[in-house]
């Protein structure tokens, strides 16, 4: 009975790990990484979803306003069988596309006008962090393993 709860929420099964670079090519709209998956028994993953995530920023304390942008995401919807004995390492590219606002679009146009833009951002607590998530699903599980990392964008 204590094994097939262990099971169903995860316990002692799949784990994942997201193993990206330090930074994505806003110029490529493309990120490679792996996803590892081990386990501590044998069990079968029978679909992988990676997505990129923007996460805007804007405002300052009580008045701060965030606000998330799916930039790329992949689907891959095949079956795969993590053994106990080994890890399993999947390899993914991630298509992404950056949306700007016309303050980026600006900033980007020229150096002059990209300092002044820089500087109106900062005064009113403009940032953007992005991320990738992962997210597995195990058959048999309730609950599925995931990893979530931040990635810098230039």
């Amino acid at each position: 009975m204590l094994n097939k709860v262990k099971k169903w929420l995860g316990i002692e099964g799949v784990k994942l790990e997201l193993i990206l670079p330090e930074k994505a090519e806003e110029e490529t709209g493309k990120v490679n990484g792996k996803i590892r998956f081990f386990s501590m028994q044998d069990q079968k993953v029978t679909y992988i979803k990676v997505v990129m995530i923007e996460r805007y920023t804007r405002g300052k304390k009580q008045d701060k306003l965030i606000d998330e942008y799916e930039l790329g995401k992949i689907e891959l919807n095949q079956a795969i069988t993590v053994s106990k004995e080994k890890p399993l390492e999947v390899e993914f590219t991630l298509p992404f596309q950056r949306n700007k606002s016309e303050m980026d679009e600006l900033e980007d146009s020229n150096i002059f006008m990209g300092g002044l833009v820089k500087l109106a951002k900062s005064l009113q607590g403009v940032k953007s962090e992005f991320f990738i998530q992962a997210e597995a699903k195990v058959t048999g599980t309730g609950l599925n393993p995931f990893d979530k990392k931040m990635i810098e964008v230039k």
